[in-house]
């Protein structure tokens, strides 16, 4: 199975015969082990005329057997050769590198610069006081045989923590949760003035942050428990893949998107620019340590003995305190000379030949906290094995009807202030032609396939699944993702929601494009650590990288699929069936209230309309389709009216809690930041306990699915014309 995909290295080719050999040899390898249904080039394709569905079909399969396991091995190497913080010279050469690949492909490229406040620390220090005073050592200690482990590190401060010099008794607060502080309340302990350590999980860094402050605690460290990713899962790096006492978990507690100086518009040359004071980022220390540091910490704390559920993995009992364990932290950074700092989006760009203003993107993020092999360097190899793709597919005379955009961004780890600022910056562009955003975000650390993003796309996605080989060599990867995942014959694996916390928010929860991303994951303990590195990813996430190569496979598939389509292949009937399904949680947090007047029925109904609506759309896609090839106006007229469907469910104002979340469908709960919160504008409502308000926005949300059903109406109306 391995031979078969290095195959791919002679298309560094000694000559153009051979190339095309092989490629032959490789897709006649990949069509071997797939099922019949997806080796049949001439089957049906939705959005496609039947002649140009057989094209499409080949031309996917050329696509998908040109992404190669060894190219993307050199990728890998050459962008985690070293720590590559946004904001610093070394992720500056990111930079250079990409747009390299990309020219070198024949494409047309773009870099944008942006000025964003991402101040990075000038040092930082942490003394147990009492008892047995000591200074902890803060860096992550070399590996041996891990020559990359032993470079400069970026030193142990999360993103945006604020600087200061304090002392305090240590407190144990468990994850740090809402909960958590409730819980400490009803035992009679309060954190204010004192030193917090919180556990990583359950929850973004950034709410842990913001509880600690809103408690009155005058810093915050946060450790990764060995309960969550250290031993208690399996062996420890460099023995095995899970994180080892030392290893650290940077990353930003800003709570936010894109610049905390410029809320809701675009960083660029001459903008106005808020003060450190005045930006929603945290103004106590907040350093991640080691599981390591946390027992020089913790083992000593006494006062009372945590709930059951609040113990971790260490091996001695935990205790709430204060008492017994008092600390000193100082963290400065170098924020008043030089905390705004550029950083760089880059772009390949394939013109489309009929409708060059819309727009299929594909983008992951190049930035990191340490060499980032796994996140997101592996994101970065898929954008560029999927560009390298289409570049030479276009190069054989196949070009797309709409303009594929290939990107990479910066700053992701502080807050997706790359992305949210281009979504910022260009706005109105995407708004208008913004087709489909596909988001590679840790794309291979393992063997296992999931996926998820906007309904609408979620049969697409699946579709193309079908159509590459697992590197198991055992079937395709929809076949390994369907047997993984267990689901009966009449279910498809479960997909995830696109609520937040990656690139793909601004131009979903922003902007209301349609959404898909992918991957492949596996145990691991070096999320953002110094050992998230090329070696650790040759010994454990992918040795052969064989899956980073397949979801470059996929990527190249869905971007001509969605650039290539007559009327843009959007399920809508699955969106509204999706919709329908979380309406019974919906109903049972109103029955909990016990609110008489206040129902889902209304927006219930509307969700009905919009299927019925989706479904007769599809039949007559599919019938104007099947006599052949539609006109060009008739085409634009349809698919501009397609694009506004779920545009319909961004409010202008947003989220009354939070603006620039717009989208009414999806967000990140804004008490988690990972979490998914479906149907925000109401359940936030039914949180505050406003029955008035619940009411309006359930009637605000039926009337954006009519919105979006009238869409429907008006593409369906341009084929009967």
């Amino acid at each position: 199975m391995r031979a078969r995909f290095t195959l791919n290295r002679v298309f560094m080719p000694s000559s153009l015969l051979i190339a095309r050999t092989v490629r032959a040899t490789l897709m006649f390898s990949l069509m071997a082990g797939l099922p019949l249904a997806a080796q049949q080039a001439g089957a049906s394709l939705p959005g496609f005329t039947p002649a140009n569905a057989v094209s499409e079909r080949a031309l996917e399969l050329d696509a998908i057997a040109r992404p190669d396991p060894a190219r993307s091995r050199a990728h890998s190497k050459a962008l985690s050769a070293e720590t590559h913080v946004a904001g610093t010279p070394a992720q500056a050469r990111t930079r250079d590198y990409v747009i390299a690949q990309l020219k070198a492909m024949g494409l047309e490229t773009e870099v944008r610069q942006y000025d964003v406040f991402i101040p990075h620390p000038t040092s930082v220090q942490i003394w147990r006081l009492s008892p047995r005073p000591m200074a902890l050592s803060l860096s992550e200690p070399p590996i041996k045989g891990d020559a990359t482990s032993a470079l400069t590190q970026y030193p142990t401060v999360n993103g945006h923590s604020g600087v200061g010099d304090v002392t305090g008794d240590v407190v144990y607060v468990n994850y740090g949760l809402i909960e958590d502080y409730a819980q400490l309340d009803l035992m009679g302990i309060s954190v204010a003035g004192k030193i917090a350590v919180a556990r990583y999980g359950r929850s973004f860094r950034g709410i842990k942050a913001r509880e600690a402050e809103k408690h009155g605690a005058a810093a915050l460290l946060i450790y990764s428990d060995p309960q969550d990713d250290g031993y208690v899962r399996g062996d420890v790096y460099p023995d095995g893949p899970m994180r080892n006492r030392n290893g650290v978990q940077r990353g930003s507690v800003f709570n936010g998107a894109g610049d905390p100086a410029t809320p809701g518009y675009a960083s660029t040359n001459g903008a106005l620019r808020l003060t450190p004071d005045k930006m929603a980022i945290p103004h106590i220390p907040v350093v991640p340590i080691s599981y390591g540091n946390a027992t020089e910490l913790l083992q000593g704390v006494r006062g009372k003995e945590v709930p059951l559920t609040w113990q971790g993995g260490l091996p001695f009992r935990y205790h709430v305190g204060p008492g017994a364990v008092r600390a000193r932290i100082r963290v400065t950074d170098d924020r008043n000379t030089h905390g705004t700092k550029p950083i760089f989006d880059t772009f390949g760009i394939v013109r489309g030949s009929e409708f060059p203003d819309e727009f299929v993107i594909i983008g992951g993020h190049r930035d990191a906290w340490g060499p980032g092999t796994a996140d997101n360097i592996s994101g970065t190899v898929s954008v560029l094995e999927a560009a390298r793709a289409v570049a030479e597919a276009v190069k054989s005379g196949h070009p797309p009807k709409r303009t594929i955009m290939f990107a990479t961004w910066d700053a992701e780890e502080w807050g997706l202030m790359g992305s949210t600022e281009y979504v910022e910056d260009d706005s109105l562009r995407l708004m208008r032609g913004g087709v489909a955003y596909f988001n590679q975000d840790v794309a291979a650390q393992g063997v296992r396939f999931g996926g998820g993003g906007s309904p609408s796309l979620r049969a697409t996605l699946r579709d193309v699944a079908r159509s590459v080989q697992d590197p198991s060599g055992k079937g395709s990867v929809y076949a390994e993702w369907r047997k993984a995942s267990a689901v009966p014959d009449t279910a498809e694996p479960a997909m995830g929601d696109p609520g937040g916390g990656s690139d793909f928010a601004g131009f979903y929860n922003h902007l209301g494009m349609p959404i898909a991303e992918w991957g492949f994951g596996g145990a691991g303990g070096v999320y953002h650590s110094q050992y998230d590195d090329f070696a650790w990813m040759s010994k454990f996430g992918d040795p052969q990288f064989l899956y980073h190569a397949t979801a470059a496979r996929i990527g190249a598939a869905m971007v001509l699929r969605l650039a290539n389509a007559d009327v843009l292949p959007y399920d809508y009937v699955e969106f509204a069936r999706t919709m329908q399904r979380y309406l019974p949680q919906l109903d049972r947090g109103l029955a909990d209230k016990k609110w008489a007047a206040t129902n889902t029925l209304v927006l219930r109904d509307a969700m009905s309309r919009m299927e019925r609506e989706a479904g007769a759309f599809s039949a007559a896609r599919d019938a104007a389709l099947a006599t052949g090839a539609l006109a060009r106006d008739t085409r634009a007229t349809v698919n501009a009216s397609l694009l506004q469907v779920e545009r319909s469910f961004v409010r202008p104002s947003g989220l009354r809690t939070r603006p620039w979340y717009r989208n009414l469908i999806y967000v990140a709960d804004e008490d988690n930041g990972y979490a998914n919160m479906v149907f925000p504008s109401i359940n936030e409502a039914v949180r505050a306990n406003d029955e008035q308000l619940t009411t309006v926005e359930l009637a605000d949300l039926a009337l954006r699915f009519d919105m979006a059903t009238h869409a429907l109406v008006a593409a369906r109306a341009a084929l009967n014309r």
